[in-house]
């Protein structure tokens, strides 16, 4: 992350939106974006490597993106050779790059690594790659593996936990130790949560990790390559020629590049200092509040993760969890989130009227015609979608994509990919799979548990009892949970524990179907990221912007309404996903929501066409989700009710016109 993250602030660094606002840049170096990325991203946080270690390092991280693309295109190996091998090299690199804390990275000398993490590496990976070696053995033991092997597999679990504590935070950890607990209190022999948590595919080397060796490895690979055609710049300069010159241009730039950005890069806390470090000046030098262009940059970037046809790499992963093809997740995916932003869209262009702020002049924004020639970046792009929905594996497809990365980087002089860079970006690749591999190990804890115990079945049973049967209730009360467990964790691993532990209440407990119930918990695992007191992505925002942190957070939560509202919408009519529907439906479903979504934002934003007062506010906000709750009576209604409001106040504008001209 922290390679990938200074290559694109470099580059966004040159566009001709941030030379005009340079003057005012509260980051003023490269040092400054690292040290927010090092505070906010515990993936920047690595050994200070120099000289030949550092490079040694480098080209075995190069030669593990190289295994990792040979392993998926030639070898047939069993999974339960492929998934430890992948997992002990990943704590290996895990070791060498990152030391125990944040503290250690300033105070350990370069080129230098503690005697007990080279215990740690060789005991954790040893134990995986044991596995491996002895494959048939111990599949031969079953349930009858013996103290050897329990030990060994109690050493790997304990020292992948380190590892994904290391790099990802202590929340998730702690998750899985709770569900490891409850395992022992329902009777379970440590014999048992052994060999079913390690030795088997249910657990450590379950889906997660078999996902993640395949799919997610190479999309990690082809997003490096991605960024080194310099795709970043060109998506904030396209959103500055088409949105640039409007009312608080700056920020509507900010809500479409991070869009575009998100979706490849799959990091919240990256997304918003890589591209908030040019947006965020902008908009306070056009007179934004600094915490509300740090919550505008965090909501942006926090739902490019959401954004089809990438979805940060959760579009690969929830096919695979539900079974369905990646071409209909995108499919069904792309109206919640054009709405979603499309709420955040309203809410700064109503605060930009309310505060009268302008954009940015038209002769200093990028011109089209100089960016409509660079189309061509996108090729490979929609060339992973085309060969995916074509019918190539998903392995096969990302692989073709990388390569087409690099023949279009031929075309631009300036960000052509010579041997070093293409070098870098498979270093940088390695790099980036290391925590999400480390996440999705210990998820895959919490999926071992669920399965052998049964626990999934107590959640359902619990929250069903709660609501009573009651949809919305228990949309209510696993929000609250998907929330409170996606707090401080990756997207892909919290999207992995959310599909494991809440979804089933839906599907099975309240008879949701698969697709909107997946969907329902992972916007709610997402907008954990800007949702207090754990707001990554928010607080990374408030430092670019030197804004109050909470008051960031505060600002990115009421500006990610749409994540909060959009998944009640598709959960009570699956139309919106384009589910049991047909082009009338979907047409009036995307038109009610709009008008819906325009109204809860005027609501919260105190503004249509003038100020309005708290009374009109809760009447808007009351009409607003009467709008997006499905129904005939309800649309009708709120129709009529905000038609009514704005015909008033559009009136109302009129008047106080005529009288300041007059006066």
């Amino acid at each position: 992350m922290e390679d990938t993250t200074k290559k694109t602030t470099q580059a966004v660094m040159h566009t001709e939106t941030m030379s005009k606002s340079q003057n005012e840049h509260p980051i003023d170096s490269q040092a400054a974006v690292d040290e927010i990325m090092k505070k906010y991203d515990r993936e920047s946080n690595v050994r200070p490597w120099k000289g030949m270690p550092d490079t040694v390092i480098k080209v075995l991280l190069a030669a593990f993106s190289l295994f990792m693309i040979y392993m998926n295109l030639f070898t047939v190996w069993d999974e339960r050779i492929r998934r430890p091998l992948f997992v002990g090299i990943v704590i290996v690199f895990i070791f060498i790059l990152f030391p125990s804390g944040k503290n250690h990275v300033k105070a350990q000398k370069e080129n230098s690594i503690p005697f007990y993490d080279i215990i740690l590496a060789l005991a954790g990976s040893g134990s995986f790659f044991y596995f491996v070696i002895n494959n048939r053995v111990i599949i031969n033991h079953a349930t009858r593996i013996n103290q050897t092997e329990i030990i060994l597999g109690v050493i790997g679990i304990l020292v992948l936990a380190e590892c994904c504590r290391r790099v990802t935070g202590i929340p998730i950890v702690v998750v899985a130790a709770l569900f490891v607990v409850y395992a022992f209190t329902t009777g379970a022999s440590l014999r048992k949560i052994i060999y079913n948590l390690f030795y088997t595919t249910t657990g450590v080397i379950g889906t997660p990790i078999g996902v993640c060796s395949t799919y997610i490895v190479l999309f990690i690979i082809f997003g490096a390559f991605l960024e080194a055609t310099g795709i970043s710049e060109f998506f904030i300069q396209c959103a500055n020629a088409l949105a640039g010159s409007a009312t608080g241009g700056p920020a509507k730039v900010s809500v479409i590049s991070s869009a575009l950005c998100g979706m490849v890069s799959g990091s919240s806390v990256g997304n918003t200092v890589t591209t908030g470090s040019v947006t965020i000046p902008m908009m306070k030098n056009t007179g934004f509040p600094g915490s509300f262009a740090g919550a505008v940059e965090a909501a942006s970037s926090t739902g490019g993760q959401i954004m089809p046809p990438i979805m940060g790499a959760a579009a690969f992963l929830m096919a695979e969890m539900i079974g369905v093809p990646y071409s209909s997740i995108v499919v069904r995916a792309i109206l919640p989130a054009i709405l979603y932003f499309s709420g955040i869209f309203l809410m700064v262009h109503l605060r930009a009227k309310r505060l009268g702020l302008k954009g940015i002049p038209k002769e200093e924004l990028p011109k089209w015609k100089n960016l409509l020639p660079r189309l061509y970046l996108l090729i490979p792009i929609a060339a992973l979608i085309y060969l995916i929905c074509a019918g190539y594996t998903m392995s096969r497809a990302a692989i073709i994509a990388t390569i087409l990365c690099v023949v279009v980087s031929m075309f631009d002089k300036e960000h052509r990919m010579k041997p070093q860079d293409m070098f870098d970006a498979l270093v940088t690749g390695a790099k980036n799979t290391l925590s999400i591999a480390a996440a999705c190990g210990i998820a895959g804890i919490i999926a071992g548990v669920v399965t052998m115990t049964g626990l999934g079945q107590v959640f359902i049973t619990a929250i069903v009892g709660i609501s009573h049967g009651n949809l919305l209730v228990a949309l209510f009360l696993t929000m609250i949970c998907c929330i409170i467990l996606g707090m401080g964790v990756p997207t892909t691993a919290t999207y992995i524990i959310m599909a494991t532990t809440c979804a089933p209440i839906l599907t099975t407990g309240m008879g949701l179907n698969a697709l909107s119930a997946n969907m329902f918990v992972f916007y709610f695992g997402i907008v954990a990221d800007i949702t207090p007191p754990v707001a990554l992505a928010a607080y990374a925002g408030s430092a670019i912007a030197k804004a109050d942190p909470m008051q960031t957070a505060i600002n990115a939560t009421r500006l990610a309404i749409g994540a909060f509202l959009v998944p009640y919408i598709f959960s009570l009519n699956p139309a919106m996903l384009l589910i049991d529907t047909d082009t009338l439906g979907i047409v009036m479903i995307v038109i009610t929501s709009f008008i819906g979504m325009f109204a809860i934002s005027a609501a919260l934003e105190g503004y249509t066409v003038k100020p309005i007062n708290l009374f009109i506010r809760v009447v808007f906000a009351v009409a607003g989700l009467m709008m997006l709750y499905p129904g005939t009576v309800t649309d009708v209604a709120g129709i009529a009710i905000i038609a009514l409001l704005m015909g008033v106040d559009i009136v109302k504008s009129k008047n106080s016109k005529k009288q300041e001209i007059a006066a």
